[in-house]
């Protein structure tokens, strides 16, 4: 039964990696830990895949880091174009890509509690199957979100859940 409940998991979860693709990215915001790809057209050197560090910065050949935490891709587009033009490059064409989304977080009841690569269109009960499932004690009805600045938020099976979320499943008592 275990063997078939991973398989399972296995499948949803590759299942829903190739939806990665389909991920609105348009009002997305990065964050520590997303990777992207940053092309400057015309110069090979300078383009590249590169992750955000811990403290919301992208570090790319001849400018300084840049911070692009909590900005869009087309605003990271923009600012890395104006270091750019900045004396280096004379109109720089320059796109901004995710490679792989920063992880999300699940602890509590269920069997394989860690941290776990994002997919898009997650949902809760998707996180809670790319987990190993529920554990015997889970309250399937008392499961709590932390993003970002808020936390403890209820949420039910069919919340979506987005890059750096903390997901917890309480126990249940009898």
């Amino acid at each position: 039964m275990r063997k078939l409940i991973n398989f399972l998991a296995c499948f949803l979860f590759l299942t829903l990696s190739f939806q990665a693709g389909a991920a609105d990215t348009k009002n997305y915001t990065l964050g520590a830990g997303d990777k992207v790809r940053v092309t400057v057209f015309g110069e090979p050197y300078l383009s590249g895949e590169f992750t955000v560090n811990a403290n919301g910065t992208v570090s790319l050949p001849l400018i300084d880091p840049v911070l692009v935490a909590g900005k869009t891709l087309s605003q990271t587009e923009a600012l890395i174009r104006e270091r750019l033009a900045a004396g280096f490059i004379s109109d720089p064409k320059v796109s901004v890509d995710i490679m792989q989304y920063r992880p999300f977080f699940i602890m509590g009841e269920v069997k394989n509690p860690g941290s776990f690569p994002y997919v898009a269109d997650m949902t809760v009960l998707h996180a809670v199957a790319i987990a190993g499932g529920y554990t015997p004690r889970a309250s399937q009805s008392k499961i709590v979100l932390q993003r970002g600045d808020q936390e403890d938020m209820p949420v039910k099976s069919s919340t979506p859940v987005l890059p750096g979320d903390v997901i917890t499943v309480k126990e249940r008592f009898f």
